[in-house]
C-alpha cells in the first residue's frame, strides 16, 4: 500500500493489519510505545453498538446512547457507565434507540440527545433530556425537521447548535436549527452555504462555530467537500472562510490551547481505501488552512473522539485499529501500548475524572458492532475535557 499527498490506504483483513507505507517514506513501527499511556479492556457493554454517543455526566459516569447493533436494522438502548465499579448498568427507555444522533451536555449538567435514524431507515425530529440525578428520560421539543449525522455544539450562552446531516429520503441538509434550554424549544436558524454530512464543527475560542468539509450526494454522485464555514451565533449566520488544502469527510476537528484548530484524517471519495493520515492546521488569526504533521496511522469515521489532554497532547482514540497520542507543539505522535486492537470506526470516548479516557463500541477490522470498552491511562493520568 503507498501513502501519496498525505493520504493512507488501509487494507484490512480479519485479525490482522497491512501496515501502509510508501516508497521513500519510513515504514510505520509495528512497536508500540508504552510511554504514550496503555490500554486496557473493561467490562463490556450489555449490547453491542456503533454509531452512538458516549457522554461525560456532571457525576463522573458516563451516560452511553443508541448505535446499531448486528446491522443497521437492529437498535441498542441506552446504558451507564459507572466509573467507580467500572461496570455498564441498563437504562430503560424506548426512544433511547437511535442511531446517528447527538448527545450534548448542557450548563445544567443535563444531556440533550437530538435526531438520529430509528430501524427502517427512519429519520427523527425527536429529541429527550436526560436528567442525571433522577436517571430518566423526558421529552422536550421537536427540531424543525428530522435530521441524521449532523453536529451538534454547546454555545457560550448555553444554546446548543445543530447544523447539516441527512434528512427524510436520504436527502443532504445545509440548515440549522437552535435548541434553547430555558423554553425547551428548537427554532430554525441560518443556513450554511453547502449541504453537508460527515462534516465536523468546533467551538472556536472567541465563542464562533468553526465547520469543515462533509459530503452530499451517494455512490459515484458523491461530493466532498473542502470548504469551511463558520458560524457566528450573535448574528445568527454562517460566514465563509478560506477553504482546507484537501476535500475530506468523516474527519474530526480539535480546539487547541493556542486557539488553532487540527482536523484531523477522512477520506476521499474512495471511502476505505482512500483513507488520510494527513493533519490541517486552522488558524483564527487569518482565517487559512496549512498542512500540519500527519498522524502515524489512517483515521475515519472518528469524529468526536480526539480528546484533548491536559498536558496539551491529543489522544486520538477512534477511526484506526490502534490509538495514538498526538502532540501538536511537536508534530510527533506514539501509538498507544496495551491492547492488540480497537474497533476503530463509528466507536465512542470520553474523558472521565482523573485523566482515564472510555472507548465503547465500533465496528471495523472485518467485524460488525462490538460491545467492548476500553480505557486509556496516560503515563501522567491526567486530561480535561476539549470543550466540544
Amino acid at each position: 500500500m503507498f501513502a501519496m499527498s498525505g493520504r493512507v490506504a488501509v487494507s484490512l483483513l480479519i485479525g490482522a493489519i497491512i501496515v501502509p507505507f510508501a516508497i521513500g517514506m519510513p515504514r510505520l513501527s509495528t512497536t508500540f510505545a508504552s510511554h504514550a499511556g496503555t490500554l486496557r479492556q473493561t467490562s463490556p457493554m450489555g449490547e453491542a453498538r456503533a454509531a452512538h454517543t458516549a457522554t461525560s455526566l456532571v457525576d463522573g459516569n458516563v451516560l452511553i446512547v443508541g448505535g446499531f447493533t448486528g446491522d443497521e436494522a437492529h437498535l441498542a438502548g441506552a446504558e451507564l457507565f459507572e466509573q467507580q465499579n467500572e461496570r455498564f448498568k441498563p437504562l430503560r427507555h424506548p426512544q433511547a434507540m437511535r442511531q446517528s444522533h447527538t448527545a450534548t451536555r448542557l450548563r445544567d449538567g443535563r444531556v440533550l440527545i437530538a435526531g438520529g435514524m430509528g430501524e427502517q431507515t427512519q429519520y427523527y425530529e425527536t429529541a429527550y433530556l436526560y436528567d442525571p440525578s433522577t436517571r430518566t428520560f423526558s421529552p422536550t421539543g421537536r427540531m424543525t425537521m428530522a435530521r441524521s449525522n449532523h453536529v451538534a455544539i454547546l454555545l457560550e450562552d448555553g444554546r446548543v447548535l445543530l447544523a447539516g446531516g441527512t434528512g427524510t429520503g436520504w436527502s443532504f441538509l445545509a440548515s440549522a436549527d437552535i435548541y434553547d434550554p430555558s423554553t425547551g424549544t428548537f427554532r430554525a436558524t441560518g443556513a450554511m452555504a453547502e449541504p453537508r454530512e460527515g462534516h465536523a464543527a468546533v467551538k472556536l475560542q472567541d465563542g464562533r462555530v468553526l465547520v469543515t468539509g462533509g459530503h452530499q450526494g451517494r455512490g459515484s454522485a458523491i461530493q466532498i467537500s473542502r470548504t469551511a464555514e463558520i458560524f457566528d451565533a450573535t448574528v445568527e449566520r454562517f460566514m465563509p472562510t478560506e477553504a482546507m488544502e484537501i476535500h475530506r469527510h468523516k474527519h474530526d476537528a480539535v480546539l487547541l490551547g493556542n486557539g488553532q484548530v487540527l482536523v484531523l484524517g477522512g477520506a476521499d471519495e474512495r471511502d476505505n481505501e482512500g483513507v488520510y493520515s494527513s493533519v490541517e492546521v486552522y488558524d483564527q488569526a487569518d482565517g487559512e488552512f496549512r498542512s500540519g504533521s500527519s498522524m502515524r496511522l489512517g483515521r475515519y469515521k472518528f469524529r468526536g473522539t480526539s480528546l484533548t489532554l491536559n498536558d496539551g497532547t491529543l489522544l486520538l482514540a477512534g477511526g484506526a485499529p490502534r490509538a495514538e497520542v498526538y502532540n501538536p507543539a511537536t508534530g510527533k505522535s506514539d501509538l498507544v501500548g496495551g491492547v492488540d486492537q480497537l474497533a476503530g470506526q463509528f466507536s465512542a470516548a470520553t474523558l472521565l475524572p482523573g485523566g482515564r479516557v472510555l472507548i465503547t463500541g465500533g465496528y471495523g477490522q472485518g467485524r460488525g458492532p462490538r460491545a467492548n470498552a476500553w480505557l486509556f491511562e496516560s503515563s501522567a493520568s491526567n486530561g480535561r475535557p476539549r470543550g466540544r
